[in-house]
């Protein structure tokens, strides 16, 4: 499915433009940063096309979070934590242009999605299960005196307390101990809930862009994430744009890969990109090290 089929950043006559119009902003000498402009002002970045699942590839400060912070601005598209920005950030975004693909819009619930708001959700379950850790502590020091201490009911308000010494006089610790709880959080790698993060935060029929969501996934995780965003794009009306370098997501099927190393930046099958290559040359050096 396609909801977006164009973007288009300033090239360099446009920021050239925008500096030479003389405004209040550009005059002043204070600011340390003009992000993002110049981060491609020589790179003669083409206009980007896309499909159902589209890749930018490139080593770090190729720009591919920048553009996926730009787009989503452009697109207001909904996000969790802030990306880079600078008091520029807006007025290049003003001179960004895009086109929906035909009789599309953009969905609603369309999200970007960084390695930031992985390990925040990663840091919510951690806090989420040191708050279980400490009550289950409280509750294994409790339970011998709920279950042998004589407890007399004298009005409803007691109910609660009666009630809940009286369920450590009728069940095991741990059964006990559960019961309190009610409800746990399971004990999950730092995979396993990264990869429960993107099950959820990927719905039918949405826009999303994907900032290295590989960053927290082992080799195992990182195949099944591609598998997810195959079904996705194929069967559930989901259109994806993805900043990567890792091998497993840039052999997704009937990606367009931009190549933002390359100069100019074009797009380029995913065998044909340094650190795919990188890793085929490391493995066959080793090949007879498998022994099979």
């Amino acid at each position: 499915m396609l909801y977006l089929e164009k973007f288009s950043l300033p090239q360099r006559w446009d920021e050239e433009g925008y500096f030479a119009g003389g405004t209040p902003k550009t005059r002043r000498t204070c600011y340390t940063t003009k992000y993002p402009f110049g981060v491609f002002r020589y790179r003669e970045l083409p206009v980007l096309e896309f499909e159902p699942v589209t890749v930018f590839y490139g080593g770090n400060g190729s720009g591919k979070s920048t553009i996926l912070n730009v787009m989503a601005e452009k697109l207001q598209i909904r996000r969790g934590a802030p990306g880079n920005r600078s008091d520029f950030f807006g007025d290049y975004v003003e001179l960004c242009a895009y086109q929906p693909a035909y009789g599309a819009k953009i969905p609603e619930n369309s999200r970007m999605i960084s390695s930031d708001d992985v390990f925040d959700y990663l840091l919510d379950i951690r806090r989420i299960n040191a708050g279980i850790d400490a009550r289950r502590a409280q509750l294994i020091e409790s339970y011998a005196s709920d279950r042998y201490t004589p407890y007399q009911l004298a009005s409803l308000d007691d109910y609660e307390e009666w009630r809940r010494r009286a369920d450590a006089k009728s069940v095991s610790q741990s059964a006990y101990i559960r019961r309190q709880l009610k409800e746990n959080i399971p004990g999950q790698s730092n995979g396993e809930s990264a990869m429960a993060f993107f099950a959820r935060a990927i719905e039918d029929g949405g826009l999303y862009l994907l900032d290295e969501p590989e960053n927290s996934l082992s080799a195992a995780r990182q195949l099944e994430l591609s598998a997810l965003i195959e079904n996705a794009a194929r069967f559930f009306r989901c259109q994806f744009v993805i900043a990567t370098h890792a091998p497993f997501l840039l052999a997704l099927r009937g990606a367009r890969i931009y190549d933002l190393d390359a100069q100019p930046p074009c797009v380029r099958k995913w065998t044909e990109l340094e650190n795919v290559r990188i890793y085929r040359d490391f493995f066959r050096q080793r090949e007879a090290e498998f022994g099979d």
